[in-house]
């Protein structure tokens, strides 16, 4: 590849965002093979399936949920993944946990890991709030409150351990002021019987 073409792909590449698709990619006028060598060269990740990440953009702990979420543009951080963000739980997710609204497509992302769950359209923006994933990048997460009582919702699946234990923590970083914000969400969803006596139980 001559200077000049090499120079012609750091310029267009340097008109991306940070992370950035194959499609932005094709917009920007780079094709597949400029990408190829991109890669080979270094100056590019592939972060996931059609998903790059320029190699001088600031270094991030979360290009596993920058991945996923600019895979599926729609989807919003959830359960476990959202619960670690939010410092509620010290597991690490073995998987990148997204939500998108029922009835809309699945997306299937192979790697990173992704759990794919479906909530209902009509809540599915309750609580919803941008977390910067990297300087200038944000992605969708559900917030604390909201990401505690779909824990304690669906405990069966990741653990009463785990659901128990971040309502713990939550409520002793929040205190009695962070029991309304949960109540009015668990309101919202349908989970009042679950959240109050809960709640009552970690205060007594």
């Amino acid at each position: 590849m001559s200077a000049a073409e090499i120079s012609r792909l750091d310029q267009r590449l340097a008109d991306l965002s940070p992370t950035f698709t194959t499609a932005q990619a094709r917009q920007a006028l780079l094709s597949a093979r400029d990408l190829a060598h991109l890669v080979t060269e270094g100056e590019i990740d592939e972060l996931s399936r059609g998903v790059y990440r320029r190699a001088d953009a600031p270094e991030t702990a979360y290009a596993d949920l920058l991945a996923v979420c600019t895979r599926a543009p729609r989807a919003v951080l959830c359960g476990e993944s959202a619960l670690a963000l939010h410092e509620l739980i010290d597991d690490i997710p073995s998987a990148v946990h997204i939500a998108v609204p029922r009835g809309s497509r699945r997306p299937t992302i192979s790697y990173p890991p992704t759990v794919v769950a479906q909530y209902a359209a009509k809540t599915f923006n309750l609580g919803v709030e941008r977390f910067e994933a990297a300087p200038g990048e944000t992605i969708p997460t559900y917030n604390a409150a909201r990401s505690v009582v779909d824990a304690m919702r669906h405990r069966g699946r990741i653990g009463e351990t785990m659901a128990l234990s971040a309502l713990g923590r939550y409520l002793r970083r929040s205190g009695r002021s962070g029991v309304g914000e949960l109540q009015l969400i668990a309101r919202e969803l349908g989970a009042l019987s679950v959240i109050r006596p809960a709640v009552e139980a970690v205060l007594a």
